[in-house]
């Protein structure tokens, strides 16, 4: 099995969706499948299955085609244990991914407003890698009615909170470096904790960047992988950078090295050619919606295990980051979304509530990055309660997309 290349999710790479492309998946779909066909909602459905079959894993769609416009791409992983990812790829850039997708865990969905063209879909570690999918005809122009308006408002004004957390990561990460720099390596651990926050809030927007030049599907450009990759899925091909790798410096070796300070200086360069790529990205509805949920998924696989931060246990700062990027995507949306389905927009309103006042619950001003440290004893005490909480709020939160990408 490859490593996973942790990309876009939705937000930044669906910017992007609007464009004759090609798509790639892993697995298999005869050609005589039949197109899928819009739904009563206005979007079209494809299934995309992963399974083994005792001595292959592979990828299967139910449908090899769709018409332009809003689709609705839903994994369900059965049995597959050497594909971890699915990702929607046009020209080398991401359009969508979903990724942690162990055998039996629940399906998970995205949902793209696609132009007509041949697009590519990728899953990594697959018998077959590449599946065409193809979208026929021209997609709808976007409708102009109040609901469209206030939903094109509220994703114009979230770029610029996405443009605030970049700038935000740009100053954080100069302040690491500096700290690093100094040798000073309790000022180092502070500034990590305070530059970890801004990646956190807005992950799902800036994972599919690379290095100009480089390929989407190769970790050596990959920004989010030589930003971001963590120790537990590392490309031995690529090495380890980042600041992951910092923090294992920091709080493993207990020391800054004439190496850390190569990692600091590397993050800085990568940090700011993610920020020059990233700025003034525009924003559909549904990346809003993508990418929200996508911040949970990332809260549900990495954070509630320990997985992200395994040396220094700032989890929890990591946690909160990704509930504050996911709500201000759905805070952004909610003057439209009350619209749409008012009653919806209230419960998941009700249990970002929940989750932030459990989070409250465990903030130390004292500690590194405001919370307490994500422990052992704590994530064995209380890993299934977080999990319950998130898993509450990312169950009504999963069927924003679909609803903003068809809205009347």
């Amino acid at each position: 099995m490859q490593p996973s290349n942790r990309r876009l999710s939705a937000g930044a790479a669906t910017a992007a969706a609007l464009v004759s492309a090609a798509l790639l998946l892993t697995g298999c779909a005869s050609d005589g499948q039949s197109a899928a066909k819009q739904t009563s909602s206005g979007a079209s459905h494809v299934k995309i299955m992963l399974t083994n079959d005792g001595s292959d894993d592979a990828c299967a769609l139910d449908h090899t085609s769709a018409p332009a416009g809003p689709i609705t791409f839903t994994v369900d992983n059965k049995s597959a244990t050497g594909i971890s990812e699915v990702e929607l790829q046009s020209d080398q850039r991401i359009l969508g991914e979903k990724e942690n997708l162990a055998p039996g865990l629940k399906p998970v969905s995205f949902t793209l407003t696609l132009d007509g063209g041949k697009y590519t879909v990728y899953c990594p570690g697959g018998k077959n890698e590449n599946i065409a999918f193809t979208v026929t005809g021209k997609a709808t122009a976007p409708k102009t009615g109040s609901v469209q308006t206030l939903l094109k408002q509220g994703s114009k004004e979230y770029a610029g909170y996405v443009d605030d957390q970049i700038a935000g990561m740009v100053t954080g990460v100069a302040a690491l470096k500096t700290a690093v720099d100094s040798g000073d390596i309790d000022a180092a651990k502070k500034a990590y904790g305070q530059a970890r926050p801004f990646y956190e809030r807005i992950e799902s927007d800036v994972e599919g960047f690379v290095i100009p030049g480089t390929k989407a599907n190769d970790n050596a450009g990959n920004l989010d992988y030589l930003i971001d990759m963590r120790a537990s899925n590392l490309d031995d091909s690529v090495g380890w950078h980042g600041f992951h790798a910092i923090e294992r410096d920091l709080w493993q070796g207990g020391a800054i090295t004439a190496g850390t300070k190569s990692l600091a200086t590397e993050l800085q360069k990568n940090v700011n050619t993610l920020a020059s790529l990233a700025k003034k990205l525009n924003y559909k509805p549904e990346d809003l919606a993508n990418g929200a949920a996508g911040l949970l998924e990332e809260v549900q696989s990495e954070k509630i295990k320990g997985e992200e931060e395994a040396f220094s246990h700032i989890d929890l700062v990591d946690f909160a980051a990704n509930v504050e990027g996911s709500q201000q995507a759905f805070e952004y949306l909610k003057p439209g979304l009350k619209k749409i389905d008012a009653s919806l927009t209230k419960q998941i309103n009700t249990q970002f509530d929940k989750v932030n006042a459990m989070l409250d619950t465990y903030r130390d001003p004292a500690a590194i990055g405001g919370y307490e440290t994500y422990t052992p004893a704590l994530k064995a005490r209380d890993a299934n309660k977080l999990s319950q909480a998130v898993q509450a709020l990312q169950d009504p939160l999963s069927r924003l997309a679909e609803k903003v990408a068809t809205a009347q």
